[in-house]
């Protein structure tokens, strides 16, 4: 959907954030949008309506946009305030984000690439339609101590029994066993949870669970699962989770409600 190329450094074009039936426009006013240097707008087209904004067309080359990817604070910075509007626009209708970076040359061309694809988007539009998106993360129980090289007290003086070294043999099997025993037991409670989850929402995708090292989290995640959900349902989800977590003895964190980024298809 982007139109990029070399401009004139005098050139505008247009940022398009998101799409949306009847947004209130009072939504975006203290809003900065990508620049800050153009108000964040509303655009109609036809029975939807594009969130845009008035952006330098050079600020939008590959080059530059290449130079940004590179940039991490900079593309954070991006990324933030592309949400920001994305999230207000939410907040007061159904609303379908377009990717970060999505710009035209001008409003003539949003009109008319947009225009093309209205079908898909409000068969997108009518699917979030008073849903939010919600996640789920469920985290395994601390493993079995391994007690198997359990050691006399500190100045005592034991002598090796007959068959000590199959005895520790033994130990490290079955702590190994009760490992093993654990996470497939946790394992299989996670995919209840998911399993009932399912059963309330509208949709759902699994996604990959976080590791450790890149999460910062201490606790081995096990589901990671996102689910889109009626907003008149979102009691019930809260409690499912609660009831979840007393069944199964699993850790169960419930985020949102997000903007449905995962339910709305390639726009």
């Amino acid at each position: 959907m982007t139109e990029r190329g070399s401009e004139r450094s005098d050139a505008n074009a247009t940022y398009v954030f998101a799409v949306c039936w009847n947004p209130d426009p009072s939504a975006f006013h203290r809003l900065s949008g990508v620049t800050g240097e153009f108000p964040v707008r509303t655009l109609p087209l036809a029975k939807l309506t594009a969130i845009v904004q008035t952006v330098r067309a050079h600020d939008f080359t590959d080059e530059a946009w290449q130079a940004r990817l590179a940039d991490r604070q900079e593309l954070e910075r991006y990324a933030r305030a592309h949400h920001d509007v994305v999230t207000a626009a939410a907040a007061s209708c159904p609303t379908v984000p377009v990717p970060m970076a999505t710009v035209y040359h001008g409003e003539q061309r949003v009109s008319e690439a947009l225009g093309k694809e209205s079908e898909r988007f409000h068969v997108a539009l009518e699917r979030i339609a008073h849903h939010a998106e919600w996640g789920v993360k469920v985290y395994a129980p601390p493993p079995p101590a391994d007690d198997s090289s359990r050691t006399a007290k500190p100045g005592a003086r034991v002598r090796p029994t007959p068959g000590a070294g199959l005895a520790y043999l033994d130990r490290k099997r079955s702590a190994q066993e009760r490992r093993e025993r654990s996470q497939h037991e946790a394992l299989q409670a996670a995919e209840k949870v998911d399993a009932e989850v399912r059963l309330l929402a509208a949709a759902s995708r699994r996604l990959r669970p976080h590791e450790p090292q890149l999460s910062g989290e201490r606790r081995s995640q096990i589901l990671n699962a996102t689910y889109l959900v009626a907003d008149h349902r979102v009691e019930e989800l809260a409690e499912l989770t609660r009831s979840l977590s007393r069944r199964t003895g699993l850790d169960i964190d419930l985020s949102g409600p997000w903007v449905p980024y995962s339910f709305v298809g390639e726009v």
